[in-house]
Protein backbone atom coordinates (compact mmCIF):
# COMPACT_ATOMS: atom_id res chain seq x y z
CA UNK A 1 0.00 0.00 0.00
CA UNK A 2 2.71 2.37 0.84
CA UNK A 3 4.61 1.86 -2.73
CA UNK A 4 1.28 2.90 -4.51
CA UNK A 5 0.85 5.87 -2.32
CA UNK A 6 3.93 7.01 -4.18
CA UNK A 7 2.63 6.58 -7.72
CA UNK A 8 1.97 8.82 -9.84
CA UNK A 9 -1.58 8.30 -10.33
CA UNK A 10 -1.77 8.74 -6.98
CA UNK A 11 -0.20 11.95 -6.66
CA UNK A 12 -2.77 13.21 -9.79
CA UNK A 13 -5.38 12.21 -7.51
CA UNK A 14 -4.56 14.59 -4.86
CA UNK A 15 -3.66 17.49 -7.40
CA UNK A 16 -7.12 16.80 -9.07
CA UNK A 17 -8.38 17.90 -5.40
CA UNK A 18 -10.14 14.56 -4.55
CA UNK A 19 -10.41 13.91 -0.84
CA UNK A 20 -7.43 11.82 1.13
CA UNK A 21 -10.16 8.95 2.27
CA UNK A 22 -11.49 8.81 -1.27
CA UNK A 23 -7.90 9.02 -2.75
CA UNK A 24 -7.03 5.67 -0.80
CA UNK A 25 -10.37 3.93 -1.41
CA UNK A 26 -10.99 4.33 -4.46
CA UNK A 27 -7.33 4.62 -6.15
CA UNK A 28 -4.86 3.42 -3.79
CA UNK A 29 -6.32 0.40 -1.98
CA UNK A 30 -7.78 -1.08 -5.80
CA UNK A 31 -4.42 -1.13 -7.12
CA UNK A 32 -2.61 -2.24 -3.76
CA UNK A 33 -5.29 -5.54 -4.25
CA UNK A 34 -3.96 -6.36 -7.40
CA UNK A 35 -1.09 -7.65 -6.26
CA UNK A 36 -2.13 -8.82 -2.35
CA UNK A 37 -5.62 -11.17 -3.78
CA UNK A 38 -3.19 -13.93 -5.66
CA UNK A 39 -1.49 -14.20 -2.24
CA UNK A 40 -4.87 -14.72 -0.27
CA UNK A 41 -5.61 -17.19 -3.11
CA UNK A 42 -2.52 -19.19 -1.97
CA UNK A 43 -2.77 -18.97 1.21
CA UNK A 44 -6.30 -20.59 1.01
CA UNK A 45 -4.81 -23.74 -0.05
CA UNK A 46 -2.67 -23.91 2.79
CA UNK A 47 -5.57 -23.16 5.27
CA UNK A 48 -7.04 -26.01 4.10
CA UNK A 49 -4.20 -28.18 4.22
CA UNK A 50 -3.29 -27.18 7.84
CA UNK A 51 -6.95 -27.79 8.47
CA UNK A 52 -5.55 -32.01 8.96
CA UNK A 53 -3.04 -31.13 11.08
CA UNK A 54 -4.81 -28.47 13.33
CA UNK A 55 -7.72 -30.71 13.80
CA UNK A 56 -5.98 -34.40 14.64
CA UNK A 57 -3.66 -32.27 17.09
CA UNK A 58 -6.60 -30.71 18.96
CA UNK A 59 -9.47 -33.46 18.43
CA UNK A 60 -11.75 -31.35 16.42
CA UNK A 61 -14.23 -32.57 14.18
CA UNK A 62 -13.78 -31.99 10.61
CA UNK A 63 -12.67 -33.25 7.43
CA UNK A 64 -9.15 -33.06 8.17
CA UNK A 65 -9.94 -35.33 11.14
CA UNK A 66 -12.47 -37.48 9.08
CA UNK A 67 -9.73 -38.11 6.20
CA UNK A 68 -6.96 -39.06 8.55
CA UNK A 69 -8.74 -41.45 10.17
CA UNK A 70 -10.69 -42.90 6.97
CA UNK A 71 -6.63 -43.18 6.15
CA UNK A 72 -6.10 -45.23 9.19
CA UNK A 73 -9.16 -47.58 8.91
CA UNK A 74 -8.15 -47.83 5.14
CA UNK A 75 -12.09 -46.60 4.15
CA UNK A 76 -11.21 -45.98 0.50
CA UNK A 77 -14.64 -44.68 -0.41
CA UNK A 78 -14.27 -41.83 2.50
CA UNK A 79 -10.87 -40.66 1.73
CA UNK A 80 -11.81 -40.50 -2.22
CA UNK A 81 -14.71 -38.43 -1.15
CA UNK A 82 -13.03 -36.32 1.18
CA UNK A 83 -9.81 -35.78 -1.42
CA UNK A 84 -12.85 -34.59 -3.60
CA UNK A 85 -14.38 -32.28 -1.35
CA UNK A 86 -10.58 -30.46 -0.55
CA UNK A 87 -9.79 -30.34 -4.11
CA UNK A 88 -13.21 -29.39 -4.93
CA UNK A 89 -12.68 -26.38 -2.51
CA UNK A 90 -9.38 -25.55 -3.61
CA UNK A 91 -10.30 -24.75 -7.04
CA UNK A 92 -13.71 -22.93 -5.73
CA UNK A 93 -10.97 -20.79 -4.14
CA UNK A 94 -8.84 -20.08 -6.85
CA UNK A 95 -11.67 -19.14 -9.28
CA UNK A 96 -12.84 -16.93 -6.90
CA UNK A 97 -9.08 -15.38 -6.85
CA UNK A 98 -8.94 -15.33 -10.42
CA UNK A 99 -12.33 -13.51 -11.01
CA UNK A 100 -11.51 -10.61 -8.08
CA UNK A 101 -8.26 -10.16 -9.94
CA UNK A 102 -10.24 -10.04 -13.66
CA UNK A 103 -12.30 -7.72 -11.98
CA UNK A 104 -9.85 -5.51 -10.13
CA UNK A 105 -7.23 -5.65 -12.89
CA UNK A 106 -8.66 -5.37 -16.39
CA UNK A 107 -5.16 -5.93 -17.86
CA UNK A 108 -6.04 -9.89 -16.82
CA UNK A 109 -8.58 -10.50 -19.32
CA UNK A 110 -6.61 -12.60 -21.72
Amino acid sequence: MLEVLRQDFIRTARAKGLRESRVIWRHALKAAMVSIIPVIGVQAGFVLSGAVYIETVFQWPGVGRMLVTAILTRDILLVQGGVVIVATCYVLFNLAVDVTQSLLDPRVKT
